[in-house]
């Protein structure tokens, strides 16, 4: 995600506060054992100001991965939905992410966390490209790690659980280290997961093929946002599960999630994807795909949640 820029106002528990004084304490049970849920939500420019995707979906994701781990949120939906988009005019955010989190906070280091208070916060920062801009064309190479997604009987894969990215960050730091710009994680059957923030696609003879919450993959947003766009090109669609090999001798391949957007993978272990870089659907599906989320297409308009135009919010 790079660097966080300071913005000047963060919302947390209920109210709008300066970044220095979004504070938590050391004792904080979600610090500790990681006792906390988040999401990764976009905002981008369009023609009628900055318009959050898909914000619904996401926030009806993060309650529900409140719920496995039995965290009460203490506000509603519509509430966190109408703070989110003060949110982005407050600090006049065009292209942006946005990182809601709930947590635990200091009360007990038990690990029950009865009687600790319930925190959310909310925070938006300027952001491009995860990967880079050249990545969306030119696409990733990614290694096939060490680490091994978890599986959804050790920790629930449908939820966001703080604790639970131990296990990406170890495989991401194992293939940059090793010059790799992404890692790719198999599961306990030894097939295709995802990767360590994204969903995984592939392209065999015209059909796009994924796989599904019996892989322990997250089930991404921006993973069913393409699905319904290669629905509605015509393009065959396969929900299964895939190997490894499969992937290699791919025509294409291609990562989704809300940071990564759609990132074609031009390499796996060494081994050329196709023609060594995006390829011809997953051209088609980025260009519908970006067309949507900046307002561009007026069959996913409903994706979007506009906020008030920067220029015009008050601070």
């Amino acid at each position: 995600m790079g660097i966080i820029p300071k913005v000047p106002w963060i919302w947390m528990d209920g109210k709008f506060v300066a970044w220095d004084d979004a504070q938590v304490h050391v004792t904080a049970h979600g610090l500790h054992y990681g006792t906390g849920v988040f999401e990764g939500i976009r905002c981008y420019e369009t023609q009628d100001g900055p318009a959050v995707f898909r914000l619904r979906d996401h926030l009806a994701r993060f309650f529900n991965s409140a719920a496995l781990y039995e965290l009460a949120i203490p506000y509603s939906a519509a509430a966190l939905h109408d703070a989110c988009l003060e949110l982005v005019s407050r600090n006049r955010l065009g292209n942006a992410y946005i990182r809601p989190v709930a947590f635990f906070g200091a009360y007990s280091l038990d690990l029950w966390p009865r009687g600790c208070p319930v925190h959310v916060a909310m925070v938006g920062w300027p952001r491009g490209e995860y990967l880079g801009k050249e990545a969306l064309e030119r696409g990733v190479r990614v290694k096939v790690s060490s680490v091994r997604r978890f599986d959804d009987s050790v920790i629930p894969t449908a939820g966001k659980a703080c604790g639970q990215y131990v296990n990406p960050v170890r495989a991401v730091q194992e293939a940059l280290r090793e010059g790799y710009d992404e890692a790719l994680l198999l599961n306990r059957q030894g097939q295709l997961a995802e990767g360590s923030g994204e969903n995984l696609f592939i392209v065999r003879n015209g059909t796009l093929v994924t796989n599904d919450a019996d892989a322990s993959i997250l089930m991404g947003i921006t993973r069913a946002s393409v699905l319904e766009i290669a629905r509605d090109l015509g393009i065959a669609v396969e929900i299964r599960p895939m190997d490894l090999a499969e992937a290699i001798s791919a025509d294409e391949v291609f990562f989704t999630g809300t940071a990564v957007e759609v990132t074609p993978i031009r390499e796996i272990d060494g081994h050329t994807i196709g023609s060594g870089r995006r390829g011809p659907v997953t051209e088609k599906i980025q260009k519908v795909f970006f067309d949507a989320v900046h307002g561009r297409a007026a069959r996913y308009r409903g994706w979007l949640s506009y906020a008030a135009a920067p220029e015009s919010a008050a601070v």
